[in-house]
């Protein structure tokens, strides 16, 4: 399990600090925080779980390269907006990976081409799959690394965990032994715990509140590429996360509230039969989720052999952003971004055994 170790600068050892400074001042300047060039993707349709077209974005090593790193964003957006994932883009390709991005199901160009809804890792898990399969297809290298961040990274653990399936390769046409492993940056591992957390909190109501409004405009969105496909009046009652769900989601996943879907596809259930090498990255302050959780995924980090947890006391909402040239000097960094750093690293010490 991973030491404690990140320290950020006084002002942003709260939480709330680092995910705001992060998302509003750090996500302007970010492309001049690093000194790596900018990938030259190319524009891939893959095919997903049950057939369904998913759009993503590779940039390939011209010789072969040390690996694949294979990851989507969180609870919305879209890769023309995602900075924090494009980050990780550069500095994999820099590092020596090939890079595959998607926008997942009900999200960016992938729901222009199909009206399936998002799924929470029931069908994008196969969906990480499938494309990793099809990135080999194409030439990009083993191994083959699952990430993601926030909702993401939930995505990606339902990727890792749909890696162990029995006859992967008849099924999904690609080895077991292709598939390494996954590195995740703060999670979402328990749905309704987290949300109800949100709910009662003053400034948890406001975050929620945030995020269901653009949850909304996604449904709005997909009703008007896909009319036959999304009802409008369902879409007018989805005002919180929790409704999205339920009047958009679970009754066509065979749920009948949303307490079961989230216990379905959170992943602190699935956690310990993770056998594939698997990195968490988790602060203690993140803000979004319930703080009761840290000690359950400490507990789980600590009997599952698998499982790398690199739980820290501060760090946020995906932030983990270092500014202090002191400390980026006793890392050996370049560059300010820790947690993709922390990741690119454990990839390279996992592929050296």
């Amino acid at each position: 399990m991973g030491e404690p170790c990140f320290l950020p600068s006084l002002p942003l050892r709260s939480g709330l600090a680092m995910t705001l400074y992060t998302a509003l001042w750090a996500s302007r300047d970010w492309q001049s925080s690093i000194a790596v060039p900018r990938p030259a993707y190319k524009s891939t349709q893959f095919r997903g779980a049950d057939g369904v077209p998913i759009w993503g974005l590779v940039a390939q090593q011209p010789s072969g390269g040390r690996g694949t790193v294979v990851g989507t964003y969180g609870i919305t957006g879209d890769l023309d907006n995602q900075w924090f994932l494009r980050l990780m883009g550069r500095k994999a390709l820099a590092a020596g990976y090939s890079v595959v991005l998607f926008d997942w199901r009900a999200h960016g160009k992938t729901a222009e081409l199909s009206p399936a809804l998002t799924s929470d890792g029931i069908y994008e898990g196969p969906d990480f799959v499938h494309i990793a399969a099809q990135a080999r297809a194409m030439g990009c290298a083993a191994p083959v690394w699952f990430t993601g961040f926030s909702l993401g990274g939930q995505l990606a653990l339902w990727g890792l965990r749909t890696a162990q399936s029995p006859n992967l390769k008849e099924t999904y046409g690609i080895d077991e032994t292709d598939i390494a492993g996954a590195a995740v940056i703060c999670p979402s591992l328990e749905s309704d715990r987290s949300l109800r957390y949100l709910e009662q909190a003053f400034l948890g109501r406001y975050l929620e509140q945030s995020i269901a409004r653009t949850l909304q405009q996604l449904a709005q969105r997909l009703q008007q590429l896909h009319p036959q496909h999304i009802d409008p009046e369902a879409i007018a009652q989805a005002n919180t996360i929790r409704q999205f769900d339920q009047h958009l989601v679970i009754s066509k996943l065979g749920f009948k509230t949303t307490a079961d879907y989230y216990r379905a596809t959170s992943p602190l259930y699935f956690l310990p039969t993770l056998t594939k090498p698997t990195l968490i990255l988790y602060a203690e302050d993140d803000p979004l989720f319930d703080p009761t959780l840290v000690a359950e995924l400490k507990d789980i980090g600590q009997r599952t052999d698998a499982i790398d947890l690199m739980l820290t006391a501060h760090g946020g909402h995906v932030g983990y952003y270092l500014d202090s040239a002191e400390e980026q000097r006793r890392w050996g960094d370049l560059d300010p971004w820790w947690a993709w750093n922390r990741t690119l690293q454990w990839f390279e010490r996992q592929s050296l055994g």
